[in-house]
């Protein structure tokens, strides 16, 4: 099936185009190797999102990443005390946007999916990922949580695999991912898998339809709420503590961190 690209908007960190008549909105992560998620970043993502979900003909959306990597995670520097607040917020906004999104949001995965770029893909209703991607939630490693993951993954992938990855740090590969559920399908050209899906799925059917499929599926079960609890969490105790600044700022220096319990 042909696709032509239209609308394209090239710059940093984000490349936004359409295909397929302008059925299918692109979103590509442009900052590469590492793709950080950034204050910048989730802003691009949140407008070009907001700017589409009215479209009546938009019908799928497929998020990929330039470079070898998907994204090795939020800033670091925008975790720490007088920064985490509006990081939180804005990453928050856009979380909810893409959950209760009206067209289906394809996300494909090289490399690392880390941290905030696995909340971000976690967000989205597919996944395709490389079987030689890695995917985690290393927050803890910092001594930091991951408010969004802590609310996201449990729901997709059950209680028992979230809490072995938020509670471990650990990342698993790409088949790993797509046998626990975190991701759909694997594919050494995900981007192709996501792409192909869409055109051999959603595109034959009827956007409005779809919509009202996708509405079913995701019915509102908190998670603004769920949200706002754990960024609270976040912001009015875990940063209040001696070891997650340490964590965060001998990530900083590369050192080791020193924990005090407290």
């Amino acid at each position: 099936m042909m696709s032509l690209a239209v609308e394209e908007v090239s710059h940093e960190p984000l490349r936004v185009w359409r295909e397929h008549e302008g059925r299918v909105l692109r979103l590509r992560l442009d900052r590469p190797k590492a793709n950080i998620l950034d204050g910048a970043m989730i802003g691009a993502l949140d407008a070009a999102l907001g700017g589409a979900e009215a479209d009546a003909k938009l019908i799928a959306v497929v998020l990929d990443a330039e470079g070898p990597h998907f994204c090795f995670g939020a800033s670091v520097e925008e975790h720490l005390p007088a920064r985490c607040a509006a990081m939180l917020a804005a990453l928050n906004r856009l979380i909810l946007r893409m959950a209760a999104y009206p067209v289906p949001i394809v996300v494909a995965v090289r490399g690392q999916c880390l941290g905030g770029g696995l909340e971000l893909a976690a967000a989205g209703h597919l996944m395709m990922v490389a079987p030689d991607a890695t995917l985690g939630q290393p927050e803890i490693r910092l001594g930091v949580i991951a408010p969004a993951a802590s609310v996201l993954l449990p729901g997709r992938i059950g209680r028992a695999w979230a809490e072995d990855l938020l509670f471990s740090g650990r990342g698993i590969g790409g088949d790993a991912a797509a046998r626990i559920g975190l991701a759909n399908a694997t594919a050494e050209d995900p981007t192709a898998a996501a792409l192909d899906y869409v055109a051999g799925h959603y595109l034959p059917l009827s956007p409005s339809s779809l919509r009202f499929a996708v509405r079913a599926a995701r019915p509102d079960a908190g998670l603004r709420a769920a949200l706002q609890a754990a960024s609270a969490l976040y912001l009015d105790e875990l940063m209040k503590t001696h070891d997650a600044n340490e964590g965060l700022q001998a990530f900083l220096a590369k050192r080791p961190a020193q924990w005090e319990a407290r």
